[in-house]
């Protein structure tokens, strides 16, 4: 098992908690932008990230939010839902790995939950030369609005059959969504990917959907 390091993302007005997995001749950086009143401690994404790096991918979970707004936010809810936020972040997350020796170099990628999926996807329209692969779990994508249009990357929703709101909510979006994408549907999941053998099938489709579009040789053709 590879473990993560700890860092503190220094961006221009804050600074965040991060874990990073780099294995060696990593094949890619994905990032996961977490959903709503979650941290980068997530168990979830962390066992994706996991799998992910045993696959050669390298990792990034970092904290959206300060110790002090993850307070606010725990007793008013309020910052979770404020995307353009959490994509301010996360493009300031983009251009600090584009500054890294050690992983500039690396073709990125993000995985976004629940309301992450919708800052990653407009991150992804903010960065079009940096971002080129998004994956999102039970994500609510259609917070992204006006910028899944404009969306470049390609972008996979992964979504459980008995979680029939965001269902809904991701064929909206894959409607307006003018990248290479796709909709994959895992029977007998609900939101949190819960059930036996349901998170382990999104590990399967993000991992499979990463190596193809982060890897050296598709940036050649």
């Amino acid at each position: 098992m590879l473990k993560p390091q700890r860092r503190k993302l220094e961006l221009a007005d804050v600074e965040l908690a991060a874990d990073l997995r780099l294995p060696a001749a990593a094949a890619g950086l994905v990032v996961f932008v977490h959903g709503s009143g979650s941290s980068r401690s997530s168990p979830r994404n962390q066992r994706v990230a996991q799998s992910l790096a045993e696959r050669g991918l390298g990792t990034l979970l970092f904290d959206l939010l300060t110790e002090q707004e993850q307070h606010v936010d725990y007793l008013t809810g309020e910052l979770r839902f404020d995307i353009g936020l959490l994509s301010r972040r996360l493009v300031g997350v983009i251009d600090w790995i584009g500054r890294r020796a050690e992983l500039q170099s690396l073709r990125i990628g993000l995985f976004g939950a629940s309301t992450g999926a919708a800052a990653a996807l407009l991150a992804a329209a903010l960065r079009p030369d940096v971002v080129h692969a998004v994956v999102s779990r039970g994500g609510r994508t259609d917070l992204a609005g006006a910028a899944l249009a404009l969306v470049k990357a390609p972008t996979l929703q992964i979504v459980g059959d008995q979680d029939p709101t965001v269902l809904g909510l991701n064929r909206q979006s894959a409607q307006t969504l003018q990248c290479e994408q796709r909709l994959e549907v895992i029977t007998g999941a609900t939101h949190l990917f819960e059930e036996p053998g349901t998170l382990e099938e999104v590990a399967r489709l993000a991992g499979d959907w990463f190596e193809v579009h982060l890897s050296v040789m598709r940036a050649r053709d």
